[in-house]
Formats: structure tokens, sequence, C-alpha cells
């Protein structure tokens, strides 16, 4: 699963074969979750509050980027949240 972004202990992943709804996953100390792309909803897992606020402020900034990588399967790094 290549990781995609690490900021504040927060790691972003995607998997290559995945199926839809375009989504990544997060993982947070003992707490893992999946996140659509499009919707910012978590689909499976839970998060701290103040962690899932975090993880959807960077996906709303790189939102466009998820999406092409996800068609594309063409992963690397995107720029930490700040």
């Amino acid at each position: 699963m290549p990781e995609i972004s690490r900021f504040l202990g927060i790691v972003i992943s995607m998997y290559f074969d995945e199926h839809n709804p375009p989504h990544f996953h997060i993982m947070y100390n003992e707490y893992k979750a999946v996140m659509a792309i499009n919707t910012l909803n978590t689909l499976d897992g839970k998060l701290p509050a103040r962690v899932r606020g975090l993880v959807e402020e960077w996906a709303e900034i790189n939102q466009a980027e998820l999406l092409e990588m996800w068609e594309s399967k063409d992963f690397h790094k995107i720029k930490p949240l700040v």
C-alpha cells in the first residue's frame, strides 16, 4: 500500500487494486479509517475528531490530485498538512 502523505503522526495511503468509490486509508496510532475522496465521508473505521478534521482539511486541499491519482494509479507523495 503506497504511502502518499504523512503528517502529525497521520499516515495516508492508497491501494493499487481497490474497489469504488474512490477512497484512501488513514492510520493514526491504533486507529484506522477509510475516507471517500468525493464526499470526505468516513466509509469504515474511526478516528479521533481532531484527527478526522485534520485529514478532511488535507483531503479538501488535495481532492483533485487524489481523484487523479485514484484514476491513473500513478501514486506519488502529496505535501503534508502544515
